[in-house]
C-alpha cells in the first residue's frame, strides 16, 4: 500500500534514489550520486522522471558519475538539443544544385489545403540514436527487464490518451527514457504499447510513490532539481501552456526514513546546459552536507571499490554491438528495401519485414541511418536496437512513416539595378526501391529568364549514386544592368539564349564531396550590336552555336551558406570538351559581311578554391583562388568570342554584368576576404581580388579578335559589403570597384543571385 510507513532495519537495508525532472538543472543528480557513492551509501533502486530518468537510467546501465559527466559535457550531447545532423553524415551530392529559393511549402497533392501544426520544435533524430548508443547494451544484459539492470530502475511518462502517468518497467530502455523526457512541443512524442507518451513531469515529476509501490525500500533519498512553474503571465503563451500541461509537484517522500536533497540552483532554460558543471557541483556539495542526516537512517556501507566492482561485473556482460539484420516498419516494401540497403549495405535476404546482411558495427549503421534521414523523405522515424540471444547479434529496427507530397519553393532577388527576379519551383518525389524525383522551375525578370524540367533517380547502398536528366532554357539580357557613374563604351545590347539537355551520373567521394560525369548538348544563341550607338532601325548580329559537351566535375563543399558564407570551404574542378558548329549572321552594325559557319573543338578547365579559416569571435579571414583555361581560338568576331571565354566573378553583382575585361582566354586569380562578424547574422565584408589573364582579347578595326602577349596586365576588384542574413536570404549593400570602363558601382540586393546551371 502506497502510504505504508517504511520499516527501518539495520539488516539488509534497501535504499532507493528518486530523481526529479528539471531539464538542464537535472545535471545536479550526477553530483548527488557521486557524493553518495563516495560516502559509502548503498544504492539499491533508482527511479526518475524526465532528466531524472536520463541520469537514473545511465546509472542503472552501469555508467559511473564521472562517465555521466563526460557524456553530458560532450559536443554530441549539446547537439541533441539543436537537433541538427552532423554534416559528416549528410551526403553533399544529394543536395543538388543551389537555387534562389527563400521559403518552401510541403503539401499533399490530394489535399492542398490540409494543414497540421508541428508537434515539436527540436528534431529528436540525433537524440534518438544517442539513446541507442547509451542504453542498448544494458537492455541486452537485462533482457529488457528493468529489474535486471545493474540497479533496478523505473521511469515515468505521461499517457495523454488516458490522462494518467505510465510507469515503465520493461521494454527497450532507451525508448522508455526517451518517452519520460519528451517535453511537450519541444520533442516529438513516441508510442509504447499503443500509448502516445510525453514527459512524465506532466503528471508525476518526482516518482517517490512509484519506488514505494514497486520496491518497498527502507530508505528513500530524493534529489530535487525541479521547481513548480510560476503563475502564468497574461502575455506569455509559453508560461500559459506550462501551467496547463504540468501538474504541481508535491515532492512527497512517502517514507519516514527519508532525506530530500534540495540544491540551490539558478533559473535557466529547459535546454540550457551551459551551467552543467556548476549544477553538478551544487548537487555534490548539498549531498555531502546531508550525509550525517542520511547516516541516521543508513547504517550499511558499500565502499567506492565495491560500487566499481558491481559496475564492472555488469558492464563485462554487455554483448558487443554487432548488427546483422534490420527490420523496417510503417513503409512499403520497396521503400523498406531502399532503407535497408542504405543502412546496412547490400542486404542478402529478407524474411517478412526483416532484411539480413553481413555483420556490421554500430558506427556503420549510424552513418547509413543518418544518410537516409538526411534525405528528408521520411515524415517521422524512430530507431531501436534489440538483442537476439539466439544469434547473439542485434537487430536494428526503424519505425517510419512516409508521406507523398509536393514541395513548392518561392524565392528570387530584389536589387537596386535592373536584375530583379522571381523564382518558382515545384518538386515531386516518388520513393520505392529507388528514390525518384521530378522538378520544374521558372525564373522571371528583365535581366534573366529561365525554365527547367528535370528528373533524378537515386540508387541506395553503402556507396549510393544518382542518375539525372534536365532540360534547361536560360535567357540573359545584359542591356545596361550595371548601376554606374561613368560613361559606358561597351555595346548596349547583348541578348543570350542557352537551350540544352543534360544527362549525368553522380557518385559520392566523401560525405562532403562528389564526382559527376555527364554530357550536355544543345544550342546557344546570342543577339548583339557591335556598338552602343545602335538605333531601333538597326539589325543585330546573331551567332548561333550548336554543341555537344562531355564533362567531368569534382566538388567538395562545406560552406555554411548558399551565398555570403563565413565558414567552411569549397573546392571545385572540372574538365570539359566542347565540340560544335558556329553560325554567324551579321547585322547592320557589323563590318563583316555574309553568313559564316565554322567548327570548333576545344577544352575548358576550371579550378576554384574558396576557404574560410578557423573563425574568431570577430574577425574571420577567407581566401579565393581560381584558375581557368580555355583552348578556344576565336569565333568570327570579338563579341561572340568573349561569350565563350572563362569568366571571373568573385563579387555577386559581377554575374549580372557583361564585363569583357574579366572574360580573357584564361586566367589565374587570387583574392582575400576579410569578414568582421557584428553578430551571428550580420557581417561587414572587405574583399580584394587580383586577376592575371594569360592573354587579353581585343577587337581590331574589323571587329575580330586580337590576342595580346602572355600575362599582359593585372586586373583588380575591390568590394566593401554590409550583409545581414535574414530568414529568407541575405540583405546586402555593396560598394564595388572594377578595373574597367565603369569602375564604381553601388549595389543593394535582397535574396540570392543564383541561376540555373549553364552548359559551359
Amino acid at each position: 500500500m502506497l502510504f505504508l510507513i517504511c520499516s527501518f532495519s539495520v539488516f539488509s537495508q534497501k535504499v532507493a534514489i528518486v530523481l526529479s525532472g528539471g531539464g538542464a538543472k537535472g545535471a545536479t543528480h550526477i553530483g548527488v550520486l557521486k557524493a553518495l557513492e563516495e560516502s559509502g551509501i548503498p544504492i539499491d533502486y533508482i527511479a526518475g522522471t524526465s532528466m531524472g530518468a536520463i541520469i537514473g537510467g545511465l546509472y542503472a546501465s552501469g555508467y559511473s558519475p564521472d562517465q555521466m559527466l563526460q557524456i553530458i559535457n560532450t559536443d554530441e550531447f549539446t547537439k541533441w538539443i539543436t537537433g541538427k545532423l552532423d554534416p559528416k553524415y549528410t551526403y553533399f551530392f544529394r543536395q543538388g544544385q543551389p537555387d534562389p529559393s527563400w521559403i518552401s511549402f510541403k503539401f499533399k497533392y490530394d489535399s492542398i489545403l490540409q494543414t497540421k501544426l508541428p508537434t515539436n520544435l527540436i528534431s529528436p533524430i540525433r537524440m534518438d540514436f544517442g539513446f541507442i548508443e547509451l542504453f542498448s547494451e544494458a537492455s541486452a544484459v537485462a533482457d529488457q527487464d528493468f529489474n535486471k539492470l545493474m540497479v533496478p530502475f523505473r521511469c515515468v511518462a505521461a499517457d495523454i490518451g488516458n490522462n494518467s502517468q505510465f510507469v515503465l518497467k520493461k521494454g527497450d530502455l532507451g525508448t522508455a527514457i526517451r518517452a519520460s523526457m519528451t517535453f511537450p512541443f519541444y520533442f516529438k512524442p513516441i508510442r509504447i504499447d499503443g500509448r502516445l507518451l510525453f514527459d512524465g513531469g506532466m503528471y508525476n515529476n518526482f516518482p517517490s510513490d512509484v519506488v514505494m509501490e514497486d520496491f518497498f525500500p527502507d530508505i528513500i533519498i530524493g534529489s530535487k532539481a525541479a521547481a513548480n512553474y510560476p503563475p502564468p503571465s497574461d502575455d506569455d503563451a509559453l508560461s500559459q501552456l506550462k501551467s496547463m500541461l504540468m501538474e504541481e509537484t508535491k515532492f512527497n517522500m512517502y517514507c519516514d526514513a527519508s532525506v530530500l536533497i534540495e540544491p540551490q540552483l539558478k533559473t535557466v532554460g529547459l535546454t540550457d546546459f551551459s551551467n552543467t558543471t556548476a549544477f553538478i557541483d551544487s548537487g555534490y556539495v548539498s549531498t555531502m552536507r546531508l550525509i550525517p542526516k542520511i547516516r541516521q537512517f543508513v547504517t550499511d556501507t558499500v565502499t567506492l571499490a565495491a560500487h566499481d566492482s558491481i559496475r564492472k561485473h555488469f558492464n563485462d556482460r554487455k554483448p558487443a554491438l554487432r548488427i546483422n539484420s534490420i527490420e523496417i516498419k510503417g513503409i512499403q516494401q520497396g521503400q523498406a528495401l531502399y532503407v535497408a540497403n542504405a543502412v546496412m549495405g547490400q542486404v542478402r535476404g529478407r524474411k517478412s519485414n526483416t532484411y539480413y546482411g553481413q555483420d556490421v558495427n554500430l558506427d556503420l549503421v549510424k552513418s547509413g541511418y543518418f544518410k537516409v534521414v538526411g534525405e528528408d523523405r521520411l515524415k517521422s522515424v524512430y530507431p531501436t536496437l534489440i538483442y537476439d540471444t539466439i544469434s547473439q547479434r542485434y537487430k536494428f529496427i526503424i519505425d517510419a512513416q512516409y508521406e507523398k507530397g509536393i514541395e513548392a519553393d518561392f524565392g528570387g532577388s530584389l536589387s537596386s539595378s535592373g536584375t530583379n527576379e522571381i523564382f518558382l519551383q515545384l518538386k515531386y518525389s516518388l520513393w520505392r526501391k529507388v528514390a525518384a524525383s521530378a522538378k520544374v522551375n521558372g525564373t522571371f525578370g528583365r535581366f534573366y529568364n529561365s525554365a527547367l524540367l528535370g528528373g533524378r533517380i537515386e540508387l541506395p547502398g553503402r556507396k549510393p549514386k544518382y542518375l539525372e536528366a534536365e532540360y534547361t532554357f536560360n535567357q540573359f539580357n545584359y542591356y545596361r544592368t550595371k548601376s554606374f557613374f561613368f560613361t559606358d563604351d561597351s555595346p548596349s545590347f547583348l541578348y543570350e539564349n542557352n537551350t540544352y539537355f543534360r544527362a549525368d551520373a553522380g557518385f559520392p567521394l566523401t560525405y562532403r564531396g562528389k564526382l559527376e560525369i555527364g554530357i550536355t548538348w544543345g544550342s546557344n544563341r546570342a543577339d548583339y550590336f557591335q556598338t552602343n550607338t545602335a538605333t531601333k532601325e538597326d539589325k543585330e548580329d546573331r551567332t548561333k552555336f550548336n554543341f555537344y559537351s562531355p564533362y567531368l566535375e569534382i566538388e567538395y563543399n562545406t560552406l555554411n551558406r548558399k551565398q555570403y558564407s563565413n565558414q567552411g570551404f569549397r573546392f571545385y574542378s572540372s574538365l570539359q570538351f566542347v565540340g560544335g558548329l558556329e553560325k554567324h549572321t551579321p547585322g547592320s552594325t557589323s563590318i563583316l559581311e555574309g553568313n559564316y559557319t565554322d567548327c570548333h573543338d576545344y577544352f575548358i578547365f576550371k579550378l576554384v578554391y574558396d576557404k574560410y579559416f578557423r573563425p574568431g569571435k570577430l574577425y574571420r579571414p577567407g581566401m579565393n583562388f581560381e584558375f581557368q583555361a580555355n583552348s578556344l581560338e576565336s569565333f568570327r568576331n570579338y563579341t561572340s568570342t568573349t561569350l565563350y571565354m572563362p569568366v571571373y566573378s568573385p563579387v555577386y553583382e559581377m554575374s549580372t554584368i557583361y564585363q569583357t575585361e574579366y572574360r580573357p582566354s584564361g586566367f589565374m586569380a587570387l583574392g582575400m576576404r576579410n569578414i568582421f562578424a557584428v553578430n551571428k547574422n550580420m557581417d561587414l565584408r572587405l574583399e580584394g581580388f587580383v586577376m592575371a589573364p594569360f592573354y587579353e582579347l581585343r577587337s581590331n578595326s574589323y571587329q575580330q579578335v586580337v590576342i595580346s602577349n602572355v600575362f599582359p596586365s593585372l586586373h583588380y576588384i575591390l568590394s566593401g559589403s554590409f550583409v545581414y542574413n535574414t530568414p529568407i536570404g541575405p540583405l546586402s549593400a555593396s560598394l564595388n570597384y572594377y578595373d574597367d570602363e565603369t569602375p564604381l558601382s553601388f549595389y543593394v540586393n535582397i535574396g540570392f543571385i543564383i541561376f540555373n546551371r549553364s552548359a559551359f
